[in-house]
């Protein structure tokens, strides 16, 4: 009964006429920053970051979190029509959703993953408001020893689950701790790597540095790289799926949702490694694998379903435990703290209106998404004809004018060019930034973690060990980094990633 109580404060908090708009601007944002190919919504939330520091709480998380799951529904569209996924999560459905439209299909196709979409969102937003709140039953008998190992889990899981050379994310992590550490001493009050600056006493700025590395990079990458985009068809017709068409894609949605739903909780993991791991299974249980890559509906049933159940429960170790399991949860973080709010079990008691309401406005923008995104698909190809050239200058001047806004500091501007220098080289070296972000969250959480734990033990380091919920962390943490550097799963791995760039 209590569940259906909070779910009904979470209704109640969601539909309100404020609330409503702001679910509606995320959702059309994600859907608009998904169409168009470059900027992405690890970008776009750290590009409205400063925005939120002018909303409610409520309101600001509602509309990041629409931009997110939007985003999963407008990559599609993009990966369709033109072959070029507009999110990475998107890559696979373009192997087969590019082959039916040009077979005239393009109107199936973006129905299929419109469909596979919201029933993936519908029924992962329902796990999240089932197990979230024993979750933070279970989070709040966490010691600081244990929360100390479950964030080591989640760094480690980082690296297993970035692109490219785990070395790299390895530095990556460690160089997003170090830029934690610059500020004042948690508990000796001295300033430390502050190099004098006293802007720096409180440590680097999560905005600037966020805004910086993702979204001044990813503009700097795609301005280099312009790429040239033909629309494949002005009009999308026949939308309705036929039976057979329904027939075939019940059981990939399913699947992908069971896919996307387990590994969307998985620190790194999320929507990108759901698709991929989606299309795999499709590809090996399908009675004509020789269609995959063809225009097969189970290309695009799958992987959409799946990407969009990830990104929903990524929500799960963010609103239980305070840890994000991907770049964008980072960013979630970020804005509760800017906010004023302290992530983790404690939210739902001490504002279960912002749980549950959260939890209730991803209900809310998957059915929005459904019945706006069809209607406006000859909007979203006609914004395709946009060059980068004139877009990318209006969103750095917002980019400028946001940073400025938060703490009205000219310093702050000087920041983000910095950072997005160092975005961009990281980009050109194949460094992925998104471990580098999750470490800059994470350190000070597992810093001040770390070191109350020790002084509770008084010193003794045993104690991350003879705590049984702790050794375990720990020992899983071991277990994933002897996995991932076994030779066997690492050419797997190599292999996996190159066929996603």
């Amino acid at each position: 009964m209590e569940f259906f109580d909070n779910l009904a404060l979470g209704f109640s908090t969601a539909s309100s006429l404020g609330n409503l708009f702001f679910c509606l601007i995320g959702v059309l944002l994600g859907t608009l920053i998904g169409v168009l190919p470059g900027i992405g919504a690890t970008a776009t939330i750290a590009m409205l970051l400063p925005i939120t520091f002018q909303l409610e709480p409520v309101s600001s998380l509602i509309m990041l979190a629409g931009i997110y799951y939007g985003a999963q529904y407008g990559g599609s569209t993009t990966a369709i029509l033109i072959n070029m996924p507009g999110e990475s999560s998107s890559a696979v459905t373009a192997i087969d959703g590019y082959q039916m439209a040009r077979k005239g299909k393009a109107g199936v196709a973006l129905a299929t993953a419109a469909i596979g979409s919201f029933f993936a969102g519908s029924v992962s937003t329902f796990l999240v408001a089932i197990f979230a709140p024993p979750l933070t039953v279970i989070a709040l008998k966490f010691g600081a020893a244990e929360y100390f190992s479950l964030m080591v889990v989640g760094l480690v899981s980082s690296i297993a689950l970035a692109h490219g050379s785990i070395v790299k994310a390895l530095a990556m992590v460690v160089l997003g701790l170090l830029l934690g550490l610059v500020g004042t001493d948690i508990y000796s009050g001295t300033p430390r790597f502050t190099l004098g600056i006293r802007e720096y006493a409180d440590g680097l700025n999560f905005v600037a540095l966020a805004v910086g590395v993702f979204g001044i990079a990813e503009i700097l990458r795609n301005l280099e790289d312009e790429h040239s985009r033909s629309v494949l068809m002005s009009k999308v017709s026949g939308l309705l799926p036929s039976k057979d068409d329904f027939k075939r894609m019940v059981a990939p949605v399913l699947r992908g949702t069971v896919i996307g739903s387990a590994l969307g909780i998985l620190p790194g993991g999320g929507a990108i490694l759901a698709s991929f791991a989606s299309y795999t299974v499709e590809k090996r249980v399908a009675k004509n694998p020789e269609e995959f890559g063809h225009g097969a509906i189970a290309g695009v049933a799958g992987p959409e379903s799946a990407n969009n159940a990830g990104a929903q429960t990524s929500f799960i170790p963010l609103l239980t435990l305070g840890i994000p399991a991907n770049p964008v949860m980072a960013l979630m973080i970020g804005a509760m703290i800017i906010q004023g709010i302290v992530p983790g079990p404690n939210v739902v008691s001490e504002q279960p209106a912002l749980f549950w309401g959260i939890i209730a406005s991803m209900w809310i923008g998957n059915l929005m998404l459904v019945v706006l995104n069809l209607p406006l698909i000859g909007l979203w190809v006609k914004l395709l004809t946009i060059p980068y050239y004139v877009l990318f200058p209006i969103i750095m001047a917002f980019c400028a004018i946001g940073v400025y806004s938060v703490n009205s500091n000219v310093f702050d501007l000087y920041a983000v060019a910095f950072f997005g220098f160092i975005g961009y080289v990281l980009v050109k070296l194949r460094c992925e930034p998104a471990p580098l972000l999750l470490g800059f969250v994470l350190g000070p959480l597992l810093e001040e973690n770390l070191r109350r734990a020790m002084i509770l033990s008084r010193g003794d380091p045993t104690t991350f060990m003879t705590r049984p919920i702790s050794a375990t962390l720990l020992a899983i943490a071991a277990l994933v980094l002897i996995v991932v550097f076994l030779p066997s799963v690492k050419a797997k791995r190599e292999e996996v990633f190159q066929e996603e760039d």
